[in-house]
């Protein structure tokens, strides 16, 4: 398994797919983008969009064989774990449906995993086996302390949920380097138009003094 630093230094957009979540499993309701407008991108068009998500998460070495029906299943999955993060924070789902869908899939049989020289892990199985894979780590996520750390990206424009790994718990935005840092921008361009004004405000008073 990688460590905290590695994890660190893997980009966030990884073969046009975003990784800002911190676990594959709360990364995968990202491959449906723009959720808030009225037609949303999806990601994840046809089995071969699958298998490259599965390379890019990191979960394959090459890219399995996918089918409809693993298409299907990972649809399924992605909206599960996004109705579960939704009801964490009382926003609308339906909790219910989402966690029986979990678990189905998690009773699947899921992919080996083998120890490599390198100390790292490698998985081994089909697309279905590492979609079960997948949903056993999001029932272990959300049926353990993890639970409490999974936010929602404070931008109003943003939907993505991570998990806060931060030392102070007191993590913000999905990425520092796109949400995080607008609002920065915005906060800046905000504080840049109150001083103009104040100074406008003080230059008409000024010409209203006579002075």
């Amino acid at each position: 398994m990688s460590d905290a630093h590695e994890d660190a230094a893997r980009p966030e957009e990884r073969d046009g797919f975003r990784f800002r979540g911190g676990r594959n499993a709360i990364d995968l309701p990202a491959t449906l983008q723009a959720r808030l407008q009225p037609a949303p991108r999806e990601l994840l068009t046809c089995p071969e969009d699958l298998s490259r998500w599965l390379v890019a998460a990191e979960m394959a070495d090459t890219q399995p064989a996918s089918g409809e029906s693993d298409l299907a299943t990972a649809h399924r999955l992605r909206e599960a774990i996004y109705a579960l993060a939704n009801s964490l924070h009382g926003l609308p789902g339906d909790a219910s449906a989402a966690r029986d869908t979990l678990n189905e899939i998690a009773a699947q049989p899921a992919a080996n995993p083998i120890l490599l020289p390198n100390g790292r892990v490698r998985l081994d199985g089909t697309t279905a086996n590492l979609l079960a894979t997948l949903a056993r780590d999001a029932v272990h996520m959300f049926g353990g302390d993890e639970s409490a750390r999974i936010k929602q990206c404070q931008s109003s424009t943003c939907t993505l949920y991570f998990v806060d790994d931060s030392r102070k718990g007191d993590r913000r935005w999905c990425s520092m380097s796109a949400c995080g840092n607008k609002a920065k921008v915005q906060k800046f361009r905000a504080r840049s138009k109150a001083t103009s004004g104040d100074r406008e405000a003080k230059r008409a008073s000024a010409v209203d003094d006579g002075t």
